[in-house]
């Protein structure tokens, strides 16, 4: 690990101040950023240590209806909150679906936005990659490609974004609070992350400094309470990043769908928020045929990014189908539910071939 210097913020300004110094880095619970830095894949000049500002550790439910989470809020403890589970529960379940009980106790919401690809091309020093050095090449590209993009990739990386907690955001319309050198400003989530394009070693919008003081969810967000579910998919059943993963809300009147949400993880370097399939979806019946017709529409325009990928868009397909035949069935009562035991009886009609194991 490199040498490097420590300062701990009392306050944003403060914060802001040191992480515009070339080389800084925000350090909150450190469960991505210290093994990035244990692999060298990390090497800041300066950490900037921001657990002990006031004021970024709150859950808020404000007059209008809209939601804040604080930057620190660790994800056990939004995933716990009974007010937030009961409003939000496919962000709840999310949340309970990634790590383990002990990463989720120290992990941070904006540390969740923050976390950087699996891809083991990243991870191996020996493989060219793009993210870790702009113009190296992606040896990924050819390699052995079973867990990564079949959207928003670029012959540049075709690396995946590993967050479960944003799947559900994105669905739902949250918002990026930002503060930075130059004042602030606000990012939707889905246009927080970045597609690789030409540019892939860039994950975010972020400029130099900027730092993630919390993330809001809208007022309208909330309508989806009574049928919204999230769905994960992973190659086994502890602590395994998604193979794909679905976020579905649906808003019933009078028996027809009235608004819909679908996003989906585990295909592209960002959540992949499907408002084609989303608009597709209102005002039908909530039936089957709309069902398949909306994951086909969230699917237009997945391709293989090689050929051990092209198992995943028909997973896609099926498992964006099976989130919203739950969130249909409505969110159970006992929210929030921890994931299933593996010595459980499999899920009815378990998806062929694929080896990966869902839970919701």
């Amino acid at each position: 690990m490199n040498r490097f210097d420590y300062i701990r913020a009392g306050s944003v300004a403060e914060a802001v101040a040191a992480g515009a110094a070339p080389g800084a880095a925000y350090l909150a619970a450190g469960t991505n950023l210290l093994d990035l830095m244990k692999g060298g894949l990390a090497t800041p000049a300066t950490l900037v240590d921001v657990t002990r500002i006031p004021g970024l550790s709150a859950i808020e439910f404000l007059p209008d209806g809209s939601t804040r989470i604080g930057a620190l809020v660790r994800n056990s403890d939004l995933a716990h909150d009974p007010g937030f589970a009961a409003r939000y529960p496919a962000v709840a379940e999310a949340l309970l679906a990634g790590a383990s009980a002990q990463l989720r106790n120290a992990a941070t919401t904006a540390g969740n936005l923050m976390q950087r690809t699996r891809c083991p091309y990243f991870y191996d020093p020996a493989s060219a990659c793009n993210k870790r050095e702009a113009g190296a090449g992606c040896a990924a590209v050819g390699g052995a490609t079973r867990l990564h993009a079949v959207l928003g990739f670029s012959e540049s990386c075709i690396a995946v974004h590993p967050s479960d907690l944003c799947v559900p955001l994105a669905a739902l319309g949250a918002e990026v609070e930002i503060e930075g050198p130059a004042g602030s400003r606000t990012v939707s989530l889905t246009a927080f992350h970045s597609l690789p394009g030409d540019a892939p070693e860039r994950d975010t919008v972020l400029e130099p400094g900027e730092l993630i003081v919390a993330v809001r969810l809208p007022p309208e967000a909330a309508g989806f309470a009574a049928h919204a579910r999230y769905l994960k998919v992973r190659e086994r059943t502890s602590y395994a990043f998604a193979l794909v993963s679905a976020a579905a809300m649906l808003r019933l009147d009078g028996g027809r769908i009235a608004e819909a949400r679908l996003a989906l993880g585990g295909l592209a370097l960002k959540p992949w928020r499907a408002e084609a399939a989303e608009r597709l979806l209102a005002g039908r019946a909530p039936d089957a045929a709309a069902f398949r017709e909306a994951a086909e529409a969230a699917l237009e325009g997945a391709r293989p990014s090689g050929e051990a990928t092209a198992f995943k868009i028909e997973l896609a397909r099926r498992i964006a189908v099976r989130a919203l035949e739950r969130a249909l069935a409505g969110t159970p009562e006992r929210m929030p539910a921890l994931p299933a035991s593996p010595f459980s009886a499999p899920p009815a009609n378990p998806l062929p071939s694929s080896g990966a194991t869902a839970h919701a």
